[in-house]
């Protein structure tokens, strides 16, 4: 087996390839949350309904989870500087073929490619910006990172946004293309690969019982709710199908003498506690950008833009703040253990402030105190987790460390979506029935309005207090997710404790 090479860069190269692996982290995650805010606008155009249109982000997730863990195999096969340049490639022709889908279906099948292609970004990249940088300088390429994959979810509403009240929802993909071919050009030019390319065999049953096990899970998180969960045959085909799969997988993979992916790995007590943050961190950010936005523009009335602005918000807490938290850490200031603990609590208290402020009322300048805790709270974790994950295990290790930080994040939004959404509708039921029951047509504020609006006989009237109950019943289910957000959030901190210092000092020992 050949020696590994040092790929440290330093001076113009270093920025250049620095910029290019964000500028590709950026085009991945920011498409996911462009496209959910036009989502709507393009069930429209292709007249498809809400279960079908869903699948043009299931379609997209399900490629990606079942490609992120297979990133070191496929890096190491074709070489990571080949492999980034492909994935960055197959997005944007995907996306390009997306953006010119003439029918509902095509548009599926481009963006199943596309997840291919994204899949391969988030990982490798993490990846490619350790061994770019030298063991002292970790700090700065996990904060480099973290602004991709922190501030990418916050930038996505506010583009989409702005693309679904100015231009088509066809520009939410189109946006991609110009990013895209300036990252491949200097990805092509500028990345130096850390070891050859080397022939290596295909573990094609292990890789089929991957594919099953995690697509079928993705399809029950993302369509559970749809179909009421249990209640459908297909959600418990599919749960049958993930647990049967992910099973087989793991026995199958842990006796293989060619797998493709290393569950070896998590034997490490780094990956495995960091794995369980990662979900736990998935949870919190992406979480609060699929139930906010909701919020803010079906209930508060704003504008898909103002509702993109609101979240970025957060986003410039963590631009600011995420630098003198990578310079901390990375001169060992401060115990990256605990910045990670105190980012923890505080974004779950930052959403338990946000449940306080969730009223049928509230104004722009009501979500700042909450958002601006919440961005901080990012900028104590991201860079401290990644550094004490990735910076306590083997160099040997980080390929498949990275995959299964990742991979770990990408699930537990998985994990928090499924289940605020649930909570989100049967949250209303209850709230609504509860709201109902302790309505007295004949108490004195009921009798107010009802005369106020035409009086109790009124139709108009009973409609509208009708519509006033189920309005605030929504509103009081948002506040419910944002206290549970907070607290599995707060009960999932000690977690950290499991982790070990990580090294600091020295270059990096490329894989």
């Amino acid at each position: 087996m050949m020696e590994p090479r040092n790929v440290v860069e330093h001076g113009s190269r270093r920025a250049i390839v620095s910029a290019a692996v964000i500028a590709a982290t950026l085009l991945e995650i920011i498409d996911t949350t462009i496209v959910n805010v036009a989502l709507p606008n393009i069930q429209g155009n292709f007249g498809v309904p809400v279960d079908q249109g869903a699948w043009i982000v299931t379609g997209y997730i399900i490629a990606n989870v079942v490609v992120i863990p297979i990133t070191p195999w496929l890096a190491a096969r074709f070489g990571r500087r080949q492999y980034f340049f492909a994935s960055i490639i197959i997005f944007t022709i995907a996306s390009l073929m997306c953006g010119l889908a003439p029918n509902f279906n095509s548009l599926v099948f481009w963006r199943i490619i596309q997840g291919l292609g994204g899949g391969g970004l988030i990982s490798t990249s993490q990846a490619i910006l350790r061994d770019t940088f030298t063991l002292k300088e970790q700090g700065q390429a996990q904060g480099i990172f973290a602004m991709g994959v922190i501030v990418g979810p916050a930038l996505g509403p506010v583009l989409g946004g702005w693309i679904t009240d100015n231009l088509t929802w066809r520009w939410a993909f189109f946006i991609n293309l110009p990013v895209g071919i300036i990252a491949a050009t200097l990805i092509w030019n500028y990345l130096r690969n850390p070891i050859k390319p080397r022939a290596m065999k295909l573990d094609w049953i292990g890789l089929a019982l991957l594919a099953i096990g995690l697509g079928a899970m993705q399809y029950v998180l993302d369509q559970g709710q749809q179909y009421d969960w249990f209640d459908d045959p297909n959600i418990r085909l599919f749960t049958a199908l993930a647990v049967v799969g992910i099973g087989t997988f793991i026995w199958w993979t842990l006796r293989s003498g060619i797998p493709v992916v290393d569950l070896h790995v998590l034997k490490l007590r780094q990956v495995a506690a960091g794995s369980i943050l990662g979900a736990v961190l998935g949870i919190s950010l992406y979480g609060s950008i699929l139930v906010l936005p909701q919020y803010l523009q079906n209930s508060l009335g704003f504008t898909a833009t103002l509702s993109g602005l609101t979240i970025l918000v957060r986003a410039v807490a963590v631009m600011v703040f995420t630098p003198i938290t990578a310079m901390l850490a990375s001169r060992g200031t401060i115990d990256v253990r605990l910045s990670a603990a105190i980012g923890f609590v505080l974004l779950g208290v930052s959403n338990w402030i946000l449940a306080g402020v969730t009223t049928p009322n509230s104004q722009f300048g009501t979500f700042i105190i909450c958002l601006v805790i919440s961005g901080i709270g990012l900028s104590q974790i991201f860079v401290p987790l990644s550094l004490a994950v990735i910076g306590g295990v083997p160099d040997k290790e980080v390929p498949s460390t990275s995959a299964f930080f990742n991979l770990s994040r990408q699930v537990g939004g998985s994990i928090a979506t499924a289940i605020l959404v649930t909570l989100l509708v049967r949250g209303t039921t209850t709230h609504q029935t509860d709201l109902a029951a302790s309505i007295n047509l004949h108490a004195q504020p009921t009798a107010i309005y009802l005369q106020q609006n035409g009086g109790e006989h009124s139709a108009s009237a009973l409609n509208s207090l009708e519509g006033l109950v189920e309005g605030q019943a929504l509103v009081l289910s948002y506040a419910d997710t944002s206290r549970w957000t907070a607290i599995i959030t707060i009960a999932l901190s000690p977690l950290v404790l499991l982790l070990n210092k990580p090294r600091l000092g020295g270059h990096v020992a490329v894989e």
